[in-house]
């Protein structure tokens, strides 16, 4: 299952989706997490020392390499270079899952422990002096972008991905690739003022999305954003003297995390394993499909000299069953 965590600059999710990471982990479920965020504080959230998670290896630095490894034998792709953000597998793509080994995450991913689990950790990598000016954001998170497009995961499998701040995902398609959206927001206006945005931008596109209500202090807290978010608000979540030892670099083991935070973190958990049944796959494609024909009217023709509306296989389906072998390619 595919979950992104969203909200505004300081409203906690990458905290929470450092949570929830581990929570999962410590089912002894597979774990893929993804830092897509401008500011890459996922590594460190998740235990790594500051200088360790700030030599990860950058996705968005191995885009040559995740795109040859993507496009496998697929015809309509006739070069890596003529790959965009968006570009759909088809009949001959490689596809990507989340317990196998591959070259993306030989070169991309790394293991993070934890307890006594271990996750798969890759990063877009930071926004760096030699981009500015020159480059936006969404060329790193387009690496992010392009897995997801190629990634057939399962019931008990998690990608976990900590999202850019503000409503800056939907720059792209990428709003879309995910079962569950969790928005965390803090009692406050501006806490909401994100979900508003999500939920009137997604509203055509079948997201489901719930809101994690975090900082809570007490009813008025609760009160506030059930009025503001109504069925949306899933739990919320208060105070942790677990988090703050975490925030310190001294976490604790996690089994020791408040009681009343861990339910809210199994309610989380039994939110996106409830959406299993509702995973639409030809929906999924399709939405692949509209952004990549989209961008590629809008400038990735005019950027690769490609006609890139010929890329898109009409025949084919990204399923969760699909051809699986030592180097599995993509079947219609």
């Amino acid at each position: 299952m595919k979950i992104a965590f969203v909200g505004k600059g300081g409203s906690g999710k990458t905290t929470l989706s450092s949570l929830f990471i581990r929570h999962l982990a410590g089912t002894g479920a597979p774990v893929i997490a993804v830092d897509a965020d401008i500011n890459q504080h996922l590594g460190p959230a998740l235990g790594l020392d500051e200088t360790v998670a700030a030599e990860l290896p950058a996705l968005g630095a191995r885009l040559p390499l995740i795109k040859d490894y993507l496009r496998g034998s697929n015809p309509r792709i006739t070069s890596a270079d003529t790959m965009i953000k968006t570009t759909p597998p088809g009949e001959g793509s490689r596809l990507l899952r989340v317990r196998e080994d591959n070259p993306v995450y030989d070169a991309c991913a790394r293991p993070v422990e934890l307890d006594d689990a271990t996750v798969r950790l890759m990063v877009t990598g930071p926004f760096t002096e030699a981009d500015l000016g020159v480059a936006c954001y969404h060329s790193k998170t387009g690496a992010v972008e392009l897995c997801l497009n190629h990634l057939v995961d399962g019931r008990d499998e998690y990608a976990v991905v900590d999202m850019t701040a503000g409503s800056d995902s939907f720059a792209s398609g990428m709003f879309t690739r995910f079962d569950m959206t969790f928005l965390v927001a803090e009692p406050t206006r501006k806490g909401v003022s994100v979900y508003r945005q999500y939920k009137e931008y997604a509203r055509d596109f079948g997201v489901s999305l719930a809101v994690v209500g975090n900082k809570v202090q007490g009813q008025d807290d609760v009160d506030f954003l059930r009025e503001q978010v109504g069925d949306d608000l899933l739990v919320t979540v208060g105070h942790s003297d677990w988090v703050r030892a975490m925030e310190k670099g001294h976490p604790p083991r996690f089994e020791l995390l408040e009681e009343e935070n861990r339910r809210s973190l199994q309610a989380l958990q039994g939110a996106v394993d409830a959406s299993y049944d509702r995973r639409d796959w030809e929906r999924y494609t399709r939405q692949m499909v509209h952004f990549h024909l989209k961008n590629a009217q809008s400038w990735g023709n005019e950027r690769t000299g490609a006609d890139l509306a010929a890329q898109v296989d009409p025949d084919f389906v990204l399923r969760e069953r699909m051809t699986a072998t030592a180097d599995p390619v993509a079947t219609a």
